[in-house]
């Protein structure tokens, strides 16, 4: 095991530890994107931890949107890489990427894809008798979250490393809350993880790498701006905020 690599484990339980994400007996959906985030995430909880348990089930899940790549689907790509590994990689084929893109629904495409891909998620994660969720979502995309929130969606919130759905029954969990982005890059390429271009016609003008590119300039001239965005999330001062029960004026 390399440096790195007993870094980010380091790193994961830690995040699993304080947030206690995982318990004994979890049947975890692990959401297979096609990214590395989500290629990382399952190399990390695949291997032998030592701080937590060791007794869960990981279930590999992708939600095929549609798109292709070369002339060929992702999720074809994905299986190969799971069998390599000698692992099962389940498929859910779907059109929701065309769909969300066609007439109609140009305005949102993004808010309507993520929905319909959550309930393909949660349709799965009751078909396998799963009680937890994992995605691949790490420290920049949480920070990102906060400031979309922010500037796009009038309210200040972000991503939860652990949050109950529907009433219990699951629990969506993100082990990847502490490890940067950056880790994840240098961790993909040491270990050789496939990193698949996001055929998204809309991936590259959306909300979120708006917020990404502001953040990368500001750090130009201002290096700590994202640690301080992030230290801030565990400050918050509500005698400093408006009360909720108050309008707004707008």
């Amino acid at each position: 095991m390399t440096k790195l690599h007993q870094r980010l484990r380091k790193i994961l339980e830690a995040g699993i530890r304080n947030f206690q994400l995982i318990s004994e007996g979890d049947r975890i959906l692990i959401g297979i994107s096609g990214g590395r985030d989500s290629l990382t995430l399952f190399e990390l909880l695949s291997g032998t931890l030592i701080t937590t348990t060791n007794d869960f089930t990981l279930v590999p899940v992708h939600v095929d949107l549609g798109f292709q790549e070369n002339g060929e689907r992702i999720s074809e790509k994905l299986r190969r890489f799971f069998k390599e590994r000698n692992r099962d990689l389940i498929v859910i084929k779907t059109d929701i990427g065309p769909l969300v893109h066609s007439d109609f629904n140009r305005k949102n495409p993004c808010f309507l894809c993520s929905r319909m891909r959550r309930h393909e998620i949660y349709k799965m994660a009751t078909k396998m008798a799963c009680n937890k969720i994992a995605y691949g979502h790490h420290k920049d995309d949480i920070i990102e979250t906060f400031l979309m929130n922010i500037f796009f969606g009038r309210e200040i919130s972000t991503m939860m490393p652990k949050q109950s759905v529907f009433k219990g029954k699951f629990h969506i969990i993100r082990p990847l809350v502490y490890i940067e982005e950056e880790w994840i890059k240098k961790f993909a390429v040491e270990h050789e993880l496939p990193g698949f271009e996001n055929p998204c016609p809309t991936a590259g003008n959306s909300k979120r790498a708006f917020i990404k590119k502001l953040l990368t300039d500001l750090e130009e001239d201002y290096p700590a701006v994202k640690k301080n965005v992030w230290h801030s999330l565990f400050h918050p001062k509500p005698d400093y905020l408006f009360n909720p029960k108050m309008k707004s004026g707008v």
